[in-house]
């Protein structure tokens, strides 16, 4: 049986890339990260990955003229590394139509909230805004609307009494290194099934 694989797009530190990676490298996930690619040439998660033995590639987005001719161009090059799965971690760019019909629920994201309440960006700061008592992380599949594929994995962490937007995302970061992780896992042990908005877990 081939090796399987798993690309990674970021845009800065990429800590849920690392997650990733580190999990993979100790074998609880069942495939290895064949690249990382960031669109822009200086995020530091490029030279985390590397420092990894990870595979990594800058396409710099401002040197396309449009989202698709630069969304092309990151689709050839994980084709050209036989990734299997596209996981986005803190990528800060919309998918064109043309890269999500190209990996068709083999695209998965983190979002720092319990989707579909808070989409977008400011998270945190939102549900502080709106005095809920539960936050959390979700992993879901993509689609062509903004965070609001069907869900695969959800963490959830109470909001404390004094908190910021700075101490909920830091407590929240926790559970999304294990969130993805685990959904990640589950991808490459094919236990995963979309049924219209409902991501479907088989028991083991």
């Amino acid at each position: 049986m081939s090796e399987r694989r798993f690309g990674i797009l970021i845009s800065g530190r990429g800590s849920n890339m690392v997650a990733l990676v580190e999990a993979a490298l100790r074998g609880e996930i069942a495939a290895r990260p064949a690249v990382v690619i960031s669109n822009r040439p200086k995020a530091p998660g490029l030279e985390l990955a590397a420092g990894r033995g990870v595979e990594t590639l800058a396409i710099n987005h401002r040197d396309y003229e449009s989202r698709e001719q630069f969304d092309r161009a990151v689709v050839a090059a994980l084709e050209e590394h036989g990734v299997e799965l596209v996981c986005l971690a803190g990528f800060m760019r919309l998918l064109s139509p043309f890269f999500i019909r190209a990996f068709p629920d083999r695209i998965i994201n983190i979002h720092p909230s319990l989707l579909p309440a808070f989409p977008g960006l400011d998270v945190q700061q939102q549900a502080l805004d709106h005095g809920v008592k539960v936050s959390g992380c979700t992993v879901h599949f993509v689609d062509e609307d903004l965070d609001a594929g069907p869900i695969i994995v959800q963490r959830t962490v109470p909001v404390l009494e004094g908190d910021d937007a700075d101490s909920l995302a830091a407590r929240i970061l926790v559970e999304e290194h294990q969130a993805y992780t685990e959904a990640v896992r589950l991808f490459f042990e094919d236990r995963l099934t979309v049924e219209g908005r409902v991501v479907r877990i088989r028991q083991e």
